[in-house]
């Protein structure tokens, strides 16, 4: 997985991976084997922390970061 300059738990790092993979909720859950609730929380908490509104805020962060 990526290595980031913020400070991003282990989990939020592949959760932000798959994201930009164009994975769902549901497909990320299903693969790292948690519910969809914990991934929303982690998406929330990426969001926050990356200072971005929506997905696609999110996408040219990550790409920034990169």
């Amino acid at each position: 997985m990526t290595k980031y300059s913020l400070p991003l738990t282990k989990r939020e790092s592949e959760i932000l991976d798959l994201l930009m993979m164009e994975k769902t909720n549901e497909e990320i859950a299903s693969f790292l084997k948690i519910s969809a609730r914990t991934v929303e929380l982690h998406r929330y908490r990426l969001m926050k922390k990356m200072n971005a509104k929506n997905s696609v805020a999110l996408t040219k962060k990550y790409y920034w970061i990169e």
